[in-house]
């Protein structure tokens, strides 16, 4: 026997028809369709909000608010001896740590951070450091200059 689109059924049993409410007492889900007497639920067109608990103040209101975020930390990046080793230049200012895409086009602060190692004698500008950084750069040779 042949298999011809027109014929082809789904499986016995794997499709269950939809529950048809509000069709009369004799269907089991007439009168109130499954959705009770009255209340908000039993409305047509409503929806309630996420989070709310009927009037009564909710959860999210009711947990005290904590924790910060500064506006400065926006603005401010750090870098570390490693990355300034690789970078190949003397002189390094906030434009050429974003020429090399070290920091973002919005940041205005740089910290120098200890992390890695540099061999090499460089001068920052415009550019603070940690005291560790600090030593770890004027011991290579280099210097730090302009630092608010």
């Amino acid at each position: 026997m042949t298999m011809r689109l027109n014929t082809l059924k789904p499986a016995a049993g794997s499709k269950r028809s939809r529950v048809r409410v509000g069709r009369g007492i004799g269907s089991g889900s007439g009168k109130t369709a499954g959705r009770g007497h009255k209340g908000q639920k039993a409305r047509s067109g409503t929806s309630r909000i996420r989070g709310f608990e009927g009037g009564q103040m909710p959860l999210q209101r009711r947990l005290p608010k904590f924790g910060f975020k500064s506006m400065i930390s926006r603005k401010s990046d750090e870098v570390t001896l490693g990355e300034l080793q690789a970078m190949g230049v003397e002189v390094i200012d906030l434009a050429a740590l974003r020429a090399a895409g070290l920091i973002g086009h919005r940041i205005e602060h740089v910290k120098l951070i200890v992390s890695g190692s540099i061999s090499r004698a460089v001068t920052l500008q415009g550019i603070k450091a940690t005291a560790g950084a600090r030593a770890a750069v004027e011991a290579a040779g280099g210097k730090l200059e302009n630092v608010q």
